[in-house]
């Protein structure tokens, strides 16, 4: 699959505080990430995320290519770019499922991140994420996909 050219990422953010919106791609969308043991890696990875990387991940869900969640960066001296987070991220959790035996590569390189604007509403565009199990046709109510939670509660 070619990779598309991205557009620069924005050097100032007006929104306080910003919550991005994160999808990022298994390699070639393998079908490994809906897996029990799989998105308690992922879980555990992006828990960690305040500590290693000094960023909140609130809602996620894993669908069976690809991982949506969001978050927002805690404003810390030592919070990592929201690039240099989603790297180290792909990072640990591929070591950690290659050590479960998945097979290398995990990750596409690219990730898609998408900044709430201040007319978005969270709780709206977590509502339509939270379809997606139920508009892919993996289960016929969201609250049946057991690969989505939340981790930390993010306000705007």
């Amino acid at each position: 699959m070619p990779e598309h050219k991205r557009l620069r990422r924005l050097d100032i953010v007006w929104i306080e505080p910003p919550i991005y919106f994160v999808t990022v791609c298994a390699k070639d969308r393998r079908r490994i990430l809906a897996d029990a043991e799989v998105v308690s890696i992922l879980r555990d990875e992006l828990a960690s995320a305040r500590g290693r990387h000094g960023w909140s991940v609130g809602r996620y869900v894993a669908m069976p290519d690809h991982l949506h969640f969001f978050c927002a960066s805690d404003e810390t001296p030592d919070a990592a770019s929201l690039s240099r987070f989603i790297g180290s991220f792909k990072e640990w959790s591929a070591k950690r499922m290659i050590a479960a035996g998945l097979r290398a590569p995990i990750w596409q390189k690219q990730f898609f991140d998408h900044l709430l604007r201040s007319d978005e509403s969270y709780e709206n565009k977590w509502t339509y994420v939270r379809e997606n199990p139920v508009r892919a046709g993996l289960v016929a109510k969201q609250d049946d996909w057991p690969c989505a939670g939340e981790i930390d509660i993010l306000k705007r």
